[in-house]
C-alpha cells in the first residue's frame, strides 16, 4: 500500500535512510521506472535532457560497485572508531550509519546512478552549478517519487572518489559523468519526521546579505567552513 502523504509531508520528511532498509524484499523494476518517469519532469537546461540513468539490479554487479564504494569510503574515513557513538552524539551516529550503509551496500536491491552525458570527456570550465542543475533536481525528484511508493533512498556521492573505477565496471563512455548514487529499497518503516534544521531566520537574507537577521555577524565554525578554514563536522556521507 502506498503511503498517504501531503505535499508538505513528502518534502519535509523524505530522509536519507541508511539503517532502515529492508534488504529481504525485492523492488520491482517497474516501480523504479515509474519513479524515474516522474524525475524526468524536473527542470533542465534548455530541455537538452542530457541525463542518463543507470539502474543496477544484478547482484554481482551491485557487489562489484559496492566493493569500490567501500574502498572509497575507507579511504575517506579511515578505520571505524573503537567504541560506538555516545548517546546524543548526532554527528558520530550519522557517521556510524554511513559506515553501516557502506558495509551492506551490496545487499541493497537497487542502486540508481544518475549521470550526465556531455560532448567531451572533461567537465567544461565555468559554472558547475549550471551544469549539475540539469541533473541533481531530477535525482531528488526520483527520491521523492520513490517515497510515495513506500521506498526509501540514501543520497551519497562517496563512490565518485573512485568514479573511473565504477565507470569501467559499468562500461560507461568517457563522456558520461556520474552525479550521485541512490541506494533504493523498501523501508522497514514508512513514517519519518522532519530533520534537525536551523531556524529560517538564521539563514535568511532579504534584499542582500545585510538583509539577514544576524547570521552575517557569526564567527563560529559555520562561517569558517564557508571560507574553507575547517572541515565540516558532519561528512558528506552523513547527510540527512
Amino acid at each position: 500500500m502506498r503511503p498517504e502523504l501531503t505535499c508538505d509531508e513528502l518534502l519535509t520528511t523524505t530522509r536519507s535512510v541508511r539503517r532502515g532498509l529492508d534488504l529481504t524484499r525485492d523492488v520491482d523494476l517497474d516501480v523504479v521506472k515509474r519513479c524515474l518517469s516522474v524525475a524526468l519532469q524536473a527542470p533542465n537546461g534548455a530541455n537538452r535532457q542530457s541525463w542518463r540513468w543507470l539502474v543496477l539490479t544484478d547482484p554481482d554487479l551491485r557487489a562489484e560497485v559496492a566493493a569500490v564504494y567501500r574502498r572509497a569510503f575507507d579511504d575517506r574515513n579511515g578505520p571505524p572508531p573503537p567504541s560506538p557513538p555516545a548517546p546524543g552524539d548526532r554527528p558520530a551516529r550519522m557517521a556510524a550509519d554511513a559506515r553501516e550503509l557502506a558495509a551492506k551496500l551490496h545487499r541493497v536491491p537497487v542502486l540508481v546512478i544518475p549521470c550526465l552525458e556531455l560532448d567531451t570527456s572533461e567537465l567544461p570550465a565555468g559554472s558547475q552549478a549550471s551544469l549539475w542543475s540539469s541533473l541533481l533536481p531530477a535525482a531528488w525528484s526520483y527520491a521523492l517519487a520513490a517515497r510515495t511508493y513506500g521506498l526509501v533512498t540514501a543520497w551519497t556521492t562517496v563512490h565518485l572518489d573512485r568514479e573511473k573505477e565504477v565507470a569501467r565496471l559499468l562500461g560507461l563512455p568517457p563522456t558520461v559523468h556520474q552525479g550521485a548514487l541512490l541506494p533504493t529499497a523498501y523501508g522497514t518503516r514508512t513514517r519519518f519526521r522532519p530533520g534537525p534544521r536551523r531556524p529560517l531566520e538564521e539563514v535568511l537574507h532579504v534584499d542582500g546579505w545585510r538583509g539577514g537577521t544576524g547570521v552575517h555577524h557569526r564567527t563560529d565554525r559555520v562561517g569558517d567552513r564557508a571560507h574553507g578554514r575547517v572541515r565540516d563536522e558532519i561528512p558528506e556521507e552523513g547527510r540527512v
